[in-house]
């Protein structure tokens, strides 16, 4: 089991094309640690903003009555991926990893799996 910084920095380094990685509460928007990022990528605010994205996920899901648990997020702009994975489990319910790639060095199949491997071994 890891905790969050060590999980953080192996997002950041074991993903090919990682720019950066958090751990966020979406119930009240906190990054509870963050990894990597630029003067481009704050991932505070990035942590802050995605939680209104998983708020309006979860809320759209309720409405139309889908019993199915979001898996994860993804957003795909010109030249990043941003990967939101709702993490599962014993005192996980309102976490989630947060994960910006760099779309031209990324493998986003495989940074869906690591991320997957990454969660298992986290420990909040």
């Amino acid at each position: 089991m890891a905790n969050t910084d060590a999980t953080l920095k192996q997002a950041t380094t074991a993903i090919e094309g990682a720019l950066g990685a958090a751990l966020v509460d979406y119930t009240s928007g906190m990054a509870l640690g963050t990894a990597g990022g630029s003067k481009d990528l704050d991932m505070t605010v990035a942590a802050a903003g995605n939680t209104d994205v998983v708020r309006a996920k979860v809320r759209a899901l309720e409405l139309l009555g889908i019993k199915e648990e979001i898996e994860d997020i993804l957003i795909t702009l010109g030249g990043q991926y941003h990967l939101i994975r709702l993490l599962k489990g014993r005192g996980n319910n309102g976490l989630f990893l947060y994960l910006a790639l760099d779309k031209s060095r990324a493998n986003l199949a495989m940074a869906r799996h690591q991320l997957m491997k990454i969660e298992a071994d986290l420990e909040v």
